[in-house]
């Protein structure tokens, strides 16, 4: 304990014991086969490089072909596909150790710790990382072939590198952890957006590294790092896609050129763009403007592992979801147009009667070596104002969905007259009591809470629950508490 590199190997040594732990505990109960769900698209997608549901998902893609490749027969197929989730996980939970360790030191204010203090921290990364090895939904995920565990893995590293810049901030050539950073941000659009979540607690680490904690100060941090968040989730992501189908279109109609050579003309030109940035700034001495530049290219060299999907696409394979084959199409395939969109702060009830369709979408299609307009999709539907609320959770009005908003929500709702083509209705509106309850029974209890406790309490079963008393609920293992909310568990079959 005395020599600041025996606590460093020994702190290096407990995390790859903890990766070791996590890694047997999966591959013991790796799935062999294929998982319920998307599992058996994202295998197919990763053994044949075929182009699964939107937005894709292509540097999995190319991850889990290499595994692929490791599999003695096609019939083992799944289960190499399926090991990438657990090697994945197990390296997101030696990262998870190491920064709660990190974290851990920053309580101690002395820069040397004691034996004790050095075994609390290291105590407290074994606990919180085997605790999240052994959660039910982790655990869950990190067993079959999805996105999710990768994901994590992908977060974990970035989230680790933040806090390895932090601890280097006052050296020279810090910076390179920020690039590192940036580039595994691109990488994992990749993945999952779920990953560019990061960027907020990113920006807090910096602030408090940086500057004297100031209310002002923290909020500013907090809306700058979302800031970047919006520009790569709505400018970057979708900004390349949108222009090269602009360039596209021009040169393939007006100068006759083969299609997707508007998509090769603006990469190249984004290329020269950002090398010659790099190259000024570098001539003119300012770091600022080249750390920002170099930032970008790494997100833009990440993020072109979606080249992928135009290259199979183009290839006609077998699963050819949306057909990304081109800048236009990619574009609806990023933005996820399919699944349409949902109403968050104010909208429809499910029963509210659509009025008219408003803007038209112009849909382009190859047509004779052109890009033709062969049809036009709304751009958005007017609904009558009566029957809409603000914070609308219950919208759809799917036949299925609207029998479970009635069981959750116990609906009854209030009359309101409205004029549907030219005829007086009556119309159960569903009051914002009942919008609210359904809310916290459904959305917050049974989607969220109930898996919180299955981690962090127990799990009744392994049966899907549809919000019966059987299956499927939480339990915390006490008897009488719940008897309460559950009845007797004493008879049910074990």
């Amino acid at each position: 304990f005395k020599q600041m590199k025996d606590k460093k190997i020994i702190n290096i040594v407990l995390g790859w014991l903890v990766f070791l732990i996590a890694s047997i505990t999966y591959f013991l109960t790796l799935e062999p086969t294929v998982s319920w769900w998307d599992c058996g698209e994202f295998i197919i997608s990763a053994y044949k490089l075929e182009v699964g549901h939107p937005p894709g998902a292509p540097f999995f893609m190319i991850l889990g072909k290499v595994f692929s490749l490791f599999a003695s027969s096609k019939e083992h197929v799944a289960l190499t596909v399926n090991a990438l989730s657990a090697l994945a996980s197990a390296g997101t939970v030696m990262l998870l150790y190491w920064s709660i360790v990190h974290l851990a030191q920053n309580l101690f204010k002395n820069e040397k710790t004691t034996v004790t203090q050095q075994i609390v921290c290291w105590g407290s990364g074994l606990v919180g990382a085997l605790a999240y090895t052994f959660s039910d939904t982790f655990w869950f995920s990190a067993i079959e072939a999805e996105v999710y565990a990768l994901s994590s893995l992908f977060t974990a590293a970035v989230f680790g590198a933040m806090l390895k810049w932090e601890s280097v901030a006052d050296q020279k050539h810090n910076g390179r952890w920020l690039i590192l950073i940036a580039y595994l941000l691109g990488l994992s659009i990749g993945v999952h957006l779920l990953n560019l979540l990061a960027l907020p607690a990113l920006g807090l680490i910096f602030y408090f590294k940086r500057y004297t904690f100031s209310w002002k100060g923290f909020l500013s941090s907090i809306v700058i790092s979302s800031g970047i968040l919006l520009i790569i989730l709505y400018v970057i992501i979708p900004g390349f896609p949108a222009l090269a189908f602009t360039v596209d279109k021009l040169v393939v109609n007006q100068l006759g050129m083969p299609f997707n050579s508007g998509v090769y003309i603006v990469f190249f030109l984004i290329i020269s763009l950002l090398s010659a940035g790099i190259y000024w700034t570098i001539k003119r001495k300012s770091p600022v403007w080249n750390a920002a530049l170099t930032v970008l290219t790494v997100i833009m060299i990440g993020y072109s592992s979606y080249g992928l999907i135009i290259i199979r696409s183009s290839a006609d394979t077998p699963m050819n979801q949306n057909q990304p084959d081109n800048a236009f199409n990619l574009l609806k395939y990023l933005n996820r147009e399919q699944y349409g969109n949902r109403p968050l702060f104010y909208g429809r009830y499910y029963n509210a009667p659509a009025e008219k369709m408003d803007g038209k979408k112009k849909q382009y299609n190859k047509v004779n070596g052109k890009y033709e307009v062969t049809g036009t999709l709304p751009e958005k539907i007017i609904y009558n104002d009566k029957i809409q609320t603000y914070f609308p959770r219950m919208y759809s009005d799917e036949p299925h969905h609207v029998r479970e908003y009635k069981s959750w929500a116990n609906i009854k709702g209030k009359p309101v007259r409205v004029r549907v083509n030219g005829e007086v209705k009556t119309i159960y509106k569903p009051t914002f009591t009942e919008n609210l309850r359904f809310l916290f029974s459904y959305q917050l209890g049974h989607m969220y809470f109930r898996y919180f406790m299955w981690n962090f309490a127990g799990r009744q079963n392994d049966i899907q629950g549809h919000g019966s008393f059987l299956n499927g609920n939480w339990i915390s293992g006490i008897p009488f508490l719940d008897k309460i909310r559950l009845g007797s568990q004493e008879q049910l079959p074990s």
